[in-house]
């Protein structure tokens, strides 16, 4: 996504389409979900931060800098403090239950995580939000998230060899079409499209587990054929499911 000297562009106005509510505890007949390109990363906001005159120093000793402090604040996440960042809060967080009082801790069964808790700043400014209603999405099955398990990037890096989770709606690889499947596209020449192989942890109309497959470097495009439907039998073609977001091959920021 372009960065543009105007930051309202940018904070002021979300995007959304409209899908189909197949939620069963949910009323209305219509979802919205932002309708968001790639994730910005620590370089594009400083370079949004600079270019719009917020700030006047060097740019690269802001980028080193900001990097540096969300090192630190991760640094003190993993001893168990709560960070607050004046917009929003970041709480480490130990799932799952404890039979006893002196049972250890075990890793899959008790997973450490992180929530986000929205503070009072960040609150005010949703008031100040317009959202664009840009119509009914393609029903015919989209993708919400890519999410980099390496990293636990979401909609935004690939790391080589490692396991990706796709999630969305009709999403499941089914029908004998050879077409059918999982494919990187370059974003720079469509025609290098990798397609996914090996076995799929997970095979469902909401959730695709895979293996990233070997990548040059660059950015993609996520795209899924498949005769899946809602119904019992398989449509007679591959529909094409295509990712709104681009993906870039490395790690996280």
């Amino acid at each position: 996504m372009a960065i543009v000297n105007d930051v309202n562009e940018v904070l002021h106005r979300i995007r959304v389409k409209l899908y189909p509510n197949y939620l069963k505890a949910v009323e209305g007949r219509y979802l919205a979900r932002t309708d968001n390109e790639a994730s910005l990363s620590i370089e594009q906001v400083c370079a949004a931060l600079k270019n719009r005159g917020g700030f006047t120093g060097s740019y690269d000793d802001l980028v080193e800098h900001i990097k540096q402090f969300w090192d630190e604040a991760a640094y003190q996440l993993c001893d168990g403090f709560a960070v607050n960042m004046g917009y929003f809060s970041i709480h480490p967080n130990v799932g799952g239950t404890f039979d006893k009082v002196t049972e250890e801790h075990i890793e899959d069964k008790h997973p450490i995580g992180f929530r986000f808790r929205v503070l009072a700043p960040l609150r005010a400014l949703a008031k100040h939000i317009e959202v664009v209603v840009e119509g009914l999405a393609n029903v015919q099955g989209y993708i919400d998230e890519l999410i980099d398990v390496s990293t636990e990037a979401v909609n935004e890096v690939l790391t080589p060899a490692g396991q990706f989770i796709i999630t969305g709606d009709k999403l499941k690889i089914a029908g004998n079409n050879t077409e059918n499947g999982i494919y990187f596209v370059s974003t720079v020449d469509s025609t290098q499209r990798v397609k996914v192989t090996g076995h799929l942890a997970e095979n469902s109309a909401g959730k695709l587990i895979g293996i990233i497959p070997a990548l040059t470097t660059g950015t993609w495009k996520l795209e899924i054929k498949t005769q899946f439907s809602s119904g019992s039998n398989f449509l007679k073609e591959p529909r094409t499911i295509e990712s709104t977001g681009i993906f870039t091959l490395g790690t996280a920021s």
